[in-house]
């Protein structure tokens, strides 16, 4: 069976984001299982209705990239308890104009890495309501809320903790099933 095609969401602009070595690790755990398509948040316009009808190339860019994959994996860190503003403004440009959503149907599923000890519970929350909203399929279980520390994720995407390594081995596994249980191949 050939590889599912994710487009990935990471919600940091950050070089050394946490949370991109989080996108990182996953997708080196994914292996030959899943290829992994970034998403680039950091050009998209702010979402404005007024552009629907000369809609923005960075809008387009991001729409095709999210119909051509099979599933939706977004990885965000938690600004003052919800999601950042520059991935709401992502989904909101991927969902619109009215009728033209790129999300509609796809599966998708959500994590997320702190240095706090709830990890991004509270950004994952809203971002389930938003996630609902714009017509993906996210999973429901396993949540993920990583507890970062130096040294758990190398910049390479290496985990160095054997339970990490584990348990996202074990969300990925969950993931992968809920595309095939949502768009059998």
């Amino acid at each position: 069976m050939s590889p599912y095609k994710i487009a990935v969401f990471v919600g940091s602009l950050r070089k050394e984001s946490i949370n991109r070595r989080l996108a990182h690790a996953l997708e080196k755990l994914a292996g030959d299982r899943a290829s992994f398509d970034y998403i680039q948040l950091d050009d998209i316009p702010l979402y404005n209705q007024d552009h629907d009808s000369r809609f923005p190339a960075q809008g387009t860019r991001l729409k095709n990239q999210v119909r051509s994959a099979d599933a939706v994996l977004f990885i965000t860190p938690e600004y003052n308890r919800s999601i950042p503003g520059v991935l709401k403004n992502a989904i909101d440009t991927g969902s619109r104009p009215q009728g033209d959503n790129a999300f509609q149907g796809k599966p998708a599923a959500l994590i997320g890495a702190s240095f706090g000890s709830a990890g991004t519970a509270m950004a994952q929350q809203h971002l389930r309501n938003v996630l609902v909203a714009v017509g993906l399929a996210a999973m429901a279980r396993p949540e993920a809320f990583v507890q970062f520390k130096e040294g758990l994720i190398e910049a390479d995407g290496t985990v160095a903790s054997e339970g990490t390594r584990k348990f996202l081995q074990g969300f990925l596994d969950a993931f992968f099933d809920w595309i095939q249980t949502q768009q059998p191949r």
